[in-house]
């Protein structure tokens, strides 16, 4: 066994040089990189900072009311909002909101495509497989680091970060949906005609919707899980009490941020979810 181990493969100096390479040679494409994304991301924050408290409670529950046509959950958002307001966390929500909403999108828009070609061609769904396995079980750490050194300290390296994490989630669930569509419904869309961008649109996607769907409420709840891991790298919202809470030993500080998050998950979850069929719900 010593052969072996003294032998030892340098896959981390491999990589670690590969990282110095990008950093020396392509530093001003990160940069430039990150001063996008970091604005998109300030300016939205702004944009939902710039509404009073309860103007922006009263246009979420105005949405969740307006997608679901239930009183019964607008009531309950607004409840929740103001237990937010109440304990002081407010402004942290606001840009863990912004966060989540723009790593989501962020993570849809690649996502849909990707697995729509993927569910068309078996064989860039074989290739992707073990990427996206690893993407998903690889510690956050460990991809966290490289992004932190060519991207700095601040939201972005933790926006990457978590579309790393979250992006697989739309991918495999858009693929599952599309290659599931029934073959019969298929070729009753052939039979009249139908060409392959009218089947996509018509078919395939409204059949895969719910599959879908499933996909971006995963990658809300995803996004939100590396919510903490993001405020180890300098980004704001909900993650930096968390931490200060666990380097204080704050027991109170640390449940009421994560009651907080908690409290964004399932507002977002509700928000997102497919309307219940009339009878079902209020």
């Amino acid at each position: 066994m010593e052969w072996l181990t003294d032998n030892k493969i340098p896959l981390g100096q491999w990589i670690r040089a590969f990282v110095d390479f990008l950093n020396d040679h392509a530093a001003w494409v990160f940069n430039l990189i990150a001063d996008v994304l970091g604005f998109l991301i300030e300016g939205l924050i702004d944009v939902l900072q710039w509404f009073p408290p309860l103007v922006l409670v009263a246009l979420i529950a105005a949405l969740a009311y307006g997608l679901h046509r239930s009183w019964k959950m607008a009531l309950a958002m607004i409840g929740a909002l103001l237990l937010i307001i109440n304990l002081g966390y407010w402004e942290e929500t606001i840009e863990t909101l912004s966060l989540v909403v723009f790593s989501t999108a962020v993570c849809m828009a690649i996502g849909v495509p990707v697995g729509i070609a993927a569910a068309h061609r078996p064989w860039l769904y074989t290739g992707l497989r073990p990427v996206l396995d690893l993407m998903q079980t690889i510690p956050t750490f460990v991809y966290l680091i490289p992004t932190l050194i060519l991207f700095g300290l601040g939201v972005v390296p933790g926006l990457i970060s978590t579309v790393i994490f979250a992006i697989p989630a739309p991918i495999r669930l858009t693929h599952l949906g599309v290659s599931s569509v029934p073959t019969p419904l298929i070729e009753a869309g052939q039979s009249f005609g139908a060409t392959k961008r009218q089947l996509l649109w018509k078919v395939e996607l409204p059949h895969a919707m719910p599959t879908i769907m499933a996909g971006l409420t995963q990658c809300i709840m995803l996004s939100l899980s590396m919510v903490v891991i993001a405020a180890l790298v300098g980004a704001d919202g909900l993650g930096k009490p968390v931490v200060r809470a666990l380097n204080t030993v704050n027991i109170a500080k640390g449940f009421e941020a994560g009651l907080a998050i908690v409290i964004v998950a399932i507002l977002l979850d509700r928000i997102c979810k497919q309307r219940e069929p009339k009878g079902e719900g209020n």
